[in-house]
């Protein structure tokens, strides 16, 4: 009986579709495979967009807009220590032979974990002409560098007036020397002293001049 029946079966795909019974089974195999491809290939792209989406909002949050650089004229040197980068809603200032930086954008260098982040808050002049990163020459005393390690800093300098915009400048306190305060005492004392001979004299003269009185009565 089914033998029967698979074999009408067989028939009606060849009198209903002209082809015989492989050539009709191997047709709907390809079509159901072609099927799933396309499938798939529709829920991958749709899965590519949505994360698409996401990665390109996060990327967006990551790179968000820098605030344009504040001017902040002129500062101290502990006040410079502020702008290390610590603190993530204040720029990231650098200074170089007292001119002071917004490398804010090179956070990637100069911010906390950064390949130059010790230069960060600080005039880091000495250090950069010696490529040290020791503390000793975190600072921008220049007494006692070579010819090729000024050059080596002058080259910095012009990297970060190209790259960076300056916003201030270091306080420089002219320190007063001991013999200048000296000098300033000495020259107090000496006004008093020039000043009294005339005074003495003129009490002298007051002293030997008669009074007009006196003088009619011995006439």
């Amino acid at each position: 009986m089914a033998l029967q029946l698979w074999e009408i079966f067989k028939e009606s795909i060849t009198v209903y579709t002209g082809l015989s019974p492989s050539t009709f089974f191997t047709a709907i195999a390809v079509g159901l495979a072609l099927y799933y491809v396309v499938l798939n290939l529709s829920a991958s792209s749709s899965s590519d967009d949505g994360q698409g989406e996401h990665g390109s909002s996060g990327f967006e949050e990551k790179m968000k807009p820098l605030p344009p650089p504040v001017q902040l004229g002129e500062i101290s040197v502990e006040e410079l220590k502020q702008y290390d980068g610590s603190d993530p809603n204040k720029p990231l200032l650098m200074a170089i032979k007292g001119q002071i930086y917004d490398v804010t954008q090179g956070r990637m260098f100069y911010g906390p974990g950064g390949p130059y982040a010790l230069f960060a808050g600080k005039d880091a002049s000495r250090a950069l002409a010696k490529m040290s990163f020791e503390d000793k020459d975190l600072n921008g005393d220049l007494t006692g560098l070579g010819v090729f390690e000024l050059e080596a800093l002058q080259d910095w300098e012009y990297k970060f007036m190209s790259k960076y915009v300056k916003v201030g400048t270091i306080k420089t306190s002219v320190p007063v020397t001991e013999g200048q305060t000296t000098d300033a005492a000495e020259s107090d004392v000496a006004k008093p002293a020039e000043n009294g001979p005339s005074e003495s004299a003129s009490k002298e003269t007051e002293e030997t001049t008669p009074p007009a009185g006196d003088a009619e009565k011995k006439e």
